[in-house]
């Protein structure tokens, strides 16, 4: 399964015609399953609709509103919403608090998926995004880089079962560690932080694929003793957490194994 975060803008064709974000999300739908019929091991997409957290509240309403629309209108593959761009420059989760609180009154399930702590000060506004996002029921927490700073938010979101996507590539890139040794996630995955590895904006960085990231995680965050069963764990996780219904973790798991026994099998035969 693949999960897009997602920032609509309008699609447009060379004859002037003008696209909607229903088409764009139809068209999501439909390229996917097209992409099924011949692998058809691949669950399919999901999208978190996703805005940018420098806009003002009266905008970030209409965008709670949409996502809550377009989830009405396509649930199956509409998972929920973010706020993407940098912390220190935008706005807090806290100033929000309107526009995120929204579905909640209107009984309305909008599941959140948070950039949280996604930088490597201790002391500035940005800690509060973790608090507030672990408040607001934020199904992960993206990056949540300085959430080792903050103990008692790390071990609530631990009793909550919220995952922190880990994403190594991105955090070399943006220069938050420079060696993976030191990254914080480190200290978390030994004490049994929920985590799954994302590679965050893979076009961006050239990256082809998950693969990559889950090698710098291995080879780098995970230690001298990290072995088959780390790989075995991050993958479950991924499958544990993703944003898939019970029925369809429990058929992708499956196939999983399945895949796993193999390759274990075709390891130790050469």
């Amino acid at each position: 399964v693949a999960i897009l975060r997602m920032s609509w803008a309008l699609v447009y064709e060379l004859n002037g015609e003008i696209h909607d974000k229903d088409w764009s999300v139809k068209t999501y739908k439909d390229v996917a399953q097209m992409f099924v019929q011949t692998h058809p091991e691949f669950i399919g997409i999901k999208i978190i609709y996703s805005d940018h957290r420098s806009k003002d509240v009266s905008l970030i309403k209409e965008s709670i509103r949409t996502a809550m629309d377009l989830r009405t209108k396509f649930p199956n593959m509409v998972a929920g919403f973010d706020l993407v761009g940098h912390e220190d420059t935008g706005h807090s989760l806290f100033d929000y608090k309107e526009a995120l609180m929204i579905p909640v009154k209107q009984g309305v399930k909008l599941p959140y998926f948070f950039h949280a702590g996604e930088t490597d000060w201790h002391g500035t506004s940005i800690d509060k995004n973790l608090l507030d996002a672990v408040i607001l029921n934020t199904t992960r927490i993206g990056h949540g880089f300085a959430l080792s700073k903050h103990p008692a938010i790390r071990a609530f979101s631990q009793k909550k079962d919220i995952p922190i996507e880990v994403c190594p590539i991105s955090n070399q890139v943006l220069k938050l560690v420079s060696d993976l040794r030191n990254h914080p996630v480190a200290t978390l995955m030994a004490i049994g932080q929920p985590m799954v590895i994302s590679s965050d904006d893979p076009a961006v960085f050239g990256a082809r694929g998950l693969s990559y990231d889950f090698y710098e995680a291995f080879m780098g965050i995970g230690g001298m003793k990290a072995d088959l069963r780390t790989l075995k764990q991050l993958a479950m996780n991924s499958i544990r957490y993703s944003v898939l219904s019970e029925d369809k973790k429990t058929a992708l798991m499956e196939t999983w194994e399945k895949r796993w026994k193999k390759f274990i099998a075709d390891v130790v035969t050469q």
